[in-house]
C-alpha cells in the first residue's frame, strides 16, 4: 500500500512539499546498494561504442547467450524460476552513458511485474474512469427537451450539448496523448489533471444560464476527459503481456462503448422528476469519486517514466552523470517541431497512404457515427410507437450491455480456445488471424440494422427492433475489438498516434451523426434512414475480407507496416 501511495499523485505531491524525505525509492534510503551491475560499469570509465540501447540478460551463474535460449524455451513455471535468477547489465552507450534499466528481470517496479492483484486495481480504475466519461456523453440527451424549453431553440440546436463533448473527447487525445508519452511527465499526471479539471467544469454546468456557456462548458468536459480514450489503452499494455492483453483491453472497451447506452438509463427517471439540469449534476456525482480515487491511488504505468526517474535518482545518489535513461538520450535528438509532425502530421499520411489504416479508419468511425444515432431514433421510435416515456427509454439501451456481454463471452472464447493455444504450441501466426472473429461478426451490424429499421413499426412488438440493436451492438463490439488489436500488431512504431487519430475520426463522425441523425429520419422515415446506414455498415464485410485475404500484400507494400 505504501508504494501504492508513494506512486500516486497524493504520494508525489507530498514528496515534493517534503523535498522527498517522505514515500522514498529504495534509491534515497539510507540502506540502498547500487547494484553490482552498476558498479561495475561504473568502474569503467572508458568510453564503449555500442549500436543498441537495449538491455541485455545477464544470469548470476550461468551465460548470457545461455540464458536467453533457456527462457525463449521455458515452461511459464521454468520462465518464472530463471527469471528471477537474472539480473540486467545495464549497456553504455557511445558518449560513455550508463543506459539505466530494471535492475532484475523481476523488478517490482517494471508494471509487467506487478501482482495481478495491483494489475487488477489499476485496471479498474481506468475502468470506472472510462465509463464516467463515455456516460457523461449520453446522459445528456434526457435533458435535450428540457433544454429547448429553457433556452427556446430547437431540439437540434439542443442536441449539440451531446454532440460538442463526444468532438471535445475526439480532440483531446491529439494534445493529451502526446503529453502522457513524454517521459518527464507520464501517463499518471495527465490523469489527474485533466480528471481535476473535468470535476471542476462539472461544478457550474448544472448552474448555466445561457446556451453559449452550456454549450462551451460541455466542450471543455469532453475535452479534458478525453485522456482515457487512448492512454487507457497504452496503460493496459504497460502492465500486461502482449499474450493477454486482448483480455484486458476488452474489459477496457466494455467501459467505453457500454458507458454512453447507460447515460440515459441513469439520467432518464432523474430528469422526468426533478428537471433538466439533474443530468448534468449526475456526471459531477460520478466524476468526484473517480478523481479522488485516481488522485490517491492511481500510479504511474509508463516504463519510460519510471525508469527516467530511477536514472535521477542515481544521479543523485551516486553523484555521477553518466546514469542516463533511454528516454533521456532519445530526447536530446528530438525537437518540437519533430514531436508535431509525429502525432498529428504522421498519422494522416498514413491513412491516406496505406489502404489498411484507410479501411480502419473510416469503418470505425461509420460504426459510431451509427452508434451514436441511436440517440436520436429512439425518440422517433419508442414513445410514438410504443408508449414508452423518457425513463423507459434508457432501459432500451440495456440491450447494448446484453450485448456487450454476449460479444466479450464469444471474443474470449476465441482467445482461451484457439488463438493462445496456438500461439503457446509456438505455431506461427500472422497478424490477420487477429481478424478471424470478424470475418463472422461483420455481417451482424447490416443484418441488426435492417432488421431494427423495416420492424420499428406499431403493428411489431418492440422486443424485435430491439434485437436488431442488441445484433448490431454484439457484432460491431467484435469487429473493432479485432481491428484495434490489429492495428498495434501490424504499425507497432505508430500505434499510439494512429489511435489518437481514429479517436479523432470516430468522434468527429459521432458529432456529425447526432446532429444530421434526427432530421434525416424525419425526413426518410425511420425504415429509410436505417437502411441507408446499414447500406454503409456493408463496407465493413467488404473490408474485412479484403483486408484477411491481402492484409499481408498490403503490408509488404506498406513503408509503414511490418511484414
Amino acid at each position: 500500500m505504501e508504494n501504492l501511495l508513494r506512486d500516486a499523485p497524493v504520494g508525489q505531491l507530498l514528496r515534493l512539499l517534503t523535498r522527498n524525505r517522505v514515500f522514498q525509492y529504495p534509491e534515497e534510503r539510507s540502506d540502498f546498494t547500487l547494484p553490482v551491475e552498476y558498479t561495475v560499469a561504473l568502474a569503467n570509465h572508458k568510453p564503449k561504442p555500442h549500436s543498441s540501447a537495449n538491455s541485455t540478460l545477464v544470469p548470476r551463474d550461468i551465460e548470457s547467450s545461455s540464458a536467453l535460449d533457456d527462457l525463449e524455451k521455458a515452461t511459464p513455471e521454468e520462465d518464472l524460476a530463471i527469471r528471477k535468477e537474472t539480473s540486467i547489465a545495464p549497456k553504455e552507450d557511445k558518449h560513455g552513458h550508463i543506459l539505466v534499466d530494471w535492475y532484475t528481470t523481476d523488478d517490482a517496479a517494471n508494471p509487467q511485474n506487478w501482482t495481478q492483484t495491483k494489475k487488477a486495481f489499476v485496471s479498474f480504475i481506468i475502468f470506472i474512469y472510462t465509463f464516467i466519461v463515455y456516460t457523461g456523453s449520453a446522459i445528456y440527451t434526457s435533458s435535450e427537451e428540457g433544454v429547448t424549453t429553457a433556452f427556446g431553440v430547437s431540439i437540434t440546436t439542443a442536441s449539440l450539448g451531446l454532440s460538442l463533448y463526444v468532438l471535445g473527447y475526439g480532440v483531446g487525445p491529439l494534445v493529451f496523448s502526446p503529453l502522457s508519452e513524454i517521459p518527464s511527465i507520464g501517463r499518471s499526471p495527465v490523469y489527474s489533471i485533466t480528471m481535476f479539471l473535468f470535476v471542476i467544469i462539472s461544478i457550474p454546468l448544472p448552474l448555466v444560464n445561457n446556451l453559449g456557456g452550456l454549450l462551451v462548458l460541455r466542450f471543455l468536459q469532453g475535452f479534458f476527459g478525453s485522456p482515457c480514450l487512448a492512454t487507457g489503452g497504452a496503460t493496459m499494455q504497460d502492465m500486461y503481456s502482449l499474450l493477454y492483453l486482448p483480455y484486458a483491453l476488452s474489459v477496457w472497451v466494455i467501459a467505453a462503448y457500454c458507458g454512453p447506452a447507460l447515460g440515459p438509463l441513469i439520467s432518464g427517471f432523474a430528469v422526468s422528476n426533478m428537471g433538466w439540469r439533474w443530468s448534468l449534476w449526475e456526471i459531477l456525482w460520478g466524476a468526484g469519486p473517480v478523481f479522488i480515487v485516481m488522485f490517491l491511488l492511481l500510479p504511474e504505468t509508463a516504463a519510460p517514466t519510471i525508469l527516467h526517474h530511477r536514472a535521477h535518482r542515481l544521479r543523485k545518489r551516486v553523484g555521477t552523470d553518466r546514469f542516463l535513461s533511454q528516454s533521456e538520450i532519445d530526447q536530446k535528438e528530438l525537437k518540437p517541431l519533430a514531436i508535431a509532425i509525429a502525432a498529428i502530421i504522421k498519422p494522416i499520411e498514413i491513412t491516406i497512404k496505406d489502404p489498411a489504416v484507410l479501411f480502419v479508419q473510416v469503418y470505425t468511425a461509420i460504426v459510431y457515427g451509427i452508434y451514436y444515432s441511436f440517440f436520436e431514433v429512439f425518440d422517433l421510435v419508442y414513445p410514438p410507437m410504443y408508449g414508452f416515456t423518457l425513463g423507459t427509454i434508457g432501459l432500451v439501451f440495456l440491450c447494448i450491455l446484453v450485448a456487450c456481454f454476449l460479444a466479450v463471452l464469444s471474443y474470449f472464447a476465441y482467445l482461451s480456445y484457439y488463438l493462445i493455444p496456438r500461439l503457446l504450441k509456438g505455431q506461427s501466426t500472422s497478424q490477420e488471424s487477429r481478424l478471424v472473429p470478424a470475418l463472422i461478426a461483420c455481417f451482424g451490424p447490416p443484418i441488426g440494422l435492417f432488421l431494427f429499421g423495416w420492424t420499428a413499426r406499431p403493428s411489431i412488438h418492440w422486443i424485435v427492433p430491439t434485437i436488431g440493436i442488441t445484433i448490431y451492438a454484439g457484432s460491431a463490439f467484435v469487429v473493432l475489438q479485432c481491428v484495434f488489436v490489429y492495428v498495434p500488431m501490424s504499425y507497432p512504431m505508430y500505434a499510439a498516434s494512429l489511435f489518437a487519430a481514429n479517436d479523432f475520426f470516430r468522434s468527429a463522425m459521432a458529432c456529425g451523426s447526432v446532429l444530421y441523425a434526427r432530421p434525416m429520419f424525419n425526413n426518410l422515415g425511420i425504415g429509410k434512414g436505417i437502411s441507408l446506414l446499414g447500406g454503409l455498415s456493408v463496407i465493413g464485410v467488404i473490408g474485412i475480407f479484403v483486408l484477411y485475404w491481402y492484409g499481408s500484400v498490403l503490408r509488404a507494400k506498406s513503408k509503414f507496416a511490418i511484414s
